[in-house]
């Protein structure tokens, strides 16, 4: 790598720690078997990673996904299965166990977070508290001692877009932000997060063009009270 792309790197990392004072949003969906996160399986798990550009907008990063086994004594409730359609049985899950599965999402997450010069990771999430009380649970069962999330601070894209669109539930703030959403797919935390971390860049991208356009508009304000 020459001088001019590492500096050109260092300074792209440093923007991102300075918009979000040294913490990097990580997009979060878990799929449960039930909404009690220390007793009820976490039965899948997926990250995106987000980067900035040179001009100060987000865009997602390929998702890590993980199928996860069901820890011993975990309460699996059948109506949550019908939602999401997963079979903790099915011999081609390839599921991984809660340590394993950790591992695998938290790895990218550190390398991120050390592209970005962040000192740690937010989940961002719909409705984020539940997918971060999973997330905290499986850590604590496992006793993982490298867990990159910050405990309890979030980002919540049903607040976010409620704010911004007018829309709390993801598939309908999705369409009123200009994006598809194919219920189909929904309640696949691959799909499910791909679609939040749309959502979630989108909100913040918009923020960032006002933010320029407001600029723009105190240089124009600044240039036309000093011309007589």
């Amino acid at each position: 790598m020459d001088a001019d792309s590492s500096n050109t790197n260092n300074s792209l990392a440093g923007r991102m720690a300075e918009r979000f004072r040294g913490f990097l949003p990580v997009v979060v969906d878990v799929e449960t078997g039930g909404f009690d996160a220390e007793h009820d399986a976490l039965l899948e798990v997926a990250a995106v990673t987000l980067q900035m550009d040179a001009d100060g907008f987000l865009h997602p990063q390929p998702a890590v996904f993980a199928h996860v086994e069901p820890f011993p004594g975990a309460h699996i409730d059948p109506r949550s299965l019908e939602i999401t359609g997963i079979d903790p049985d099915h011999p081609l899950r390839g599921a991984l166990s809660e340590r394993m599965a950790l591992d695998h999402l938290f790895r990218p997450i550190r390398e991120a977070l050390q592209q970005a010069n962040c000192q740690r990771a937010v989940l961002v999430g719909h409705n984020a508290a539940f997918d971060l009380g999973f997330i905290n649970a499986a850590v604590r069962r496992c006793g993982h001692k490298r867990n990159p999330f910050h405990p309890f601070s979030c980002f919540d894209t049903a607040t976010l877009s409620g704010l911004a669109y007018g829309q709390t539930v993801l598939s309908k703030a999705m369409l009123a932000a200009g994006h598809d959403f194919d219920g189909r797919e929904a309640h696949s935390a691959v799909y499910d997060t791909e679609r939040t971390a749309v959502l979630f860049c989108g909100i913040v991208n918009r923020w960032r063009r006002l933010e320029l356009l407001e600029r723009e508009l105190a240089l124009q304000d600044a240039t036309a009270s000093v011309i007589p």
